[in-house]
């Protein structure tokens, strides 16, 4: 018989637990950098958010889409201006974020799981009431924080069997409509449903000590400590400190994983292997 086809049977058997494991569990994933770059990133990763479904998982996707956005800008010869590295989001520019991602993007996605064999609907935080934001700071313009979140539709669309699909988007006490970073909106969808697992996919093996060696499990206190005395640094802080903030409100853990791994959920949820950096409560 062959080799290849035991080897498969018995990662297989190996999984069982983990199935059982995660049956009826929540788990958010964040989309990000290189898993939506390519059309073979994404399809792989549509499969495997559809077997995740399979076997009993409630998988939500939350997606970014920032280089989608500087490249339409710069078609359209919009211009931004930025304050401490940010830009600002005017109307003009919030016209063609919502264009990117609840458009663009967010249709990418969905069409990625329905030709795998899923059932997706694409919706942003916008709808149903999911996300009320405040304006973050007046210096960037139309940019929100989640204050306020009703998951009600997320839940009835796990009843119905489909995945949601999330656009970064936010809607204001006055209607007025908010760009949100992506790792802030999966944190606090997961932190609303709490979640058994957000999975930040990032560009990165995960969060990583002063020689550079990855650091597979942590507790909050420990990152903390990092951050403090800046062994996390960079892009890393906003992705812990939103892992910080999940887990503070009940989501079980976090796991910050390299997306550009192939089938990096799968391993992650499924394997002894795992593929990135645990942060949870210690246990007793």
């Amino acid at each position: 018989m062959d080799q290849d086809w035991i080897a498969t049977a018995r990662t297989l058997s190996q999984a069982l637990p983990y199935l059982q494991r995660y049956a009826g569990a929540t788990v958010v994933i964040k989309l990000g950098g290189h898993a939506m770059g390519s059309d073979e990133a994404m399809y792989s990763f549509a499969r495997d958010v559809v077997l995740m479904q399979q076997v009993g998982v409630n998988p939500v996707v939350v997606h970014g889409g920032g280089p989608m956005i500087d490249e339409m800008l710069k078609k359209l010869d919009i211009q931004s201006e930025f304050v401490n590295g940010k830009r600002v989001t005017d109307q003009a520019t919030m016209d063609v974020v919502e264009m990117v991602l609840s458009g663009k993007v967010n249709n990418r996605i969905v069409q990625a799981i329905s030709d795998e064999g899923g059932k997706a609907v694409g919706v942003s935080g916008k709808d149903a009431n999911l996300m009320i934001c405040d304006q973050t700071d007046p210096d960037l313009g139309l940019v929100g924080t989640p204050v306020k979140m009703d998951v009600t539709i997320l839940r009835d669309l796990h009843a119905a069997k489909a995945i949601p699909v999330i656009a970064p988007l936010g809607m204001g006490y006055e209607g007025e409509t908010y760009n949100v970073n992506g790792d802030t909106v999966a944190g606090a969808v997961a932190g609303a449903l709490k979640a058994d697992r957000l999975l930040l996919l990032t560009d990165v093996s995960g969060v990583k000590d002063k020689e550079g060696n990855i650091l597979t499990e942590m507790s909050p206190k420990q990152i903390e400590s990092l951050i403090a005395d800046g062994t996390i640094a960079g892009g890393m802080i906003p992705k812990t400190e939103t892992a910080l903030d999940a887990i503070s409100k009940g989501v079980r853990a976090v796991v910050i994983l390299d997306g550009r791994a192939p089938n990096a959920c799968l391993l992650e949820l499924f394997t002894d292997h795992g593929a990135g950096s645990l942060i949870r409560e210690p246990r007793d």
